[in-house]
């Protein structure tokens, strides 16, 4: 479990998170939606030790992140953030082998090859495996950069925006590929999503973020309610249950 304790962020006098406490269950899928500027990718980035939290705690199995060796937390935590840019040129295998990088220190072993293999299968990557990572287009890229996440085989996955850049075919298959994740091989993984239908569909918890505070958390029924995003986004959003899925209809006729 991670536990979010009273965390706070500042950028010069503006506060982006404020006070923020939580506590994030093994075994799920828990998304973060909010407007633009909630402080959702502000959020994720201090709970996996990218950014420097001004005050609070954020707890992994009980133990501080701040007391963690990076070699340590990289073997718990993976994290994919919205800008991947690599300054050398790489092949897709390359780059999902550097997910095997806190093991191997890049001395890949033939387990390590093993992982890098499933997770390039994982992420119907096969045909351009060998393709350099300027010759793919934005959604190629991204699913390889997911590819390298899932080759780190943490515990925790963190994403933030995934669906960037990705059609709808490949938005659908990056969500079943992390829905898998947890329900196959029993990972828990925390995204930051603007599109609150995907948000709806494939997750089992939901955390709504406004101005750097928590609105409401909860099971996803609970917070895909008319009362609750009124609140989140400011606006009136009609929900119609399709297939048992909460769907949100956002646009005026």
């Amino acid at each position: 479990m991670i536990e979010v304790k009273h965390l706070s962020k500042k950028y010069g006098s503006k506060n982006v998170i404020e006070d923020v406490s939580l506590r994030i269950e093994k075994g799920k899928i828990t998304s973060f939606i909010g407007p633009n500027g909630a402080g959702k990718s502000t959020l994720l980035s201090m709970i996996s030790r990218l950014l420097k939290k001004d005050a609070g705690e954020v707890l992994i199995e009980g133990k501080e992140i701040s007391t963690c060796k990076s070699e340590d937390l990289a073997k718990q935590i993976s994290i994919l953030k919205q800008s991947n840019q690599m300054s050398v040129r790489l092949t897709v295998r390359e780059l999902v082998s550097f997910g095997r990088f806190p093991y191997s220190q890049g001395r890949l072993t033939a387990e390590d090859w093993k992982y890098v293999d499933e997770a390039i299968a994982y992420m119907e990557l096969q045909e351009m495996q060998d393709k350099y990572l300027d010759q793919l287009s934005g959604g190629q890229n991204q699913r390889a950069y997911i590819a390298m996440v899932i080759a780190q085989n943490t515990e925790y996955v963190l994403l933030d925006e995934p669906l960037n850049n990705l059609d709808m075919r490949h938005s659908v298959q990056i969500m079943k590929v992390l829905r898998r994740l947890v329900d196959e091989l029993g990972k828990t993984v925390i995204i930051v999503i603007h599109d609150i239908n995907f948000a709806s569909c494939y997750s089992d918890y939901i955390v709504a973020l406004k101005d750097g505070k928590v609105i409401k958390e909860g099971a996803t029924e609970q917070i895909i309610t008319t009362e609750v995003l009124k609140e989140v986004y400011d606006m009136d959003i009609q929900i119609e249950t399709i297939n048992g899925n909460r769907i949100c209809v956002y646009f005026d006729s």
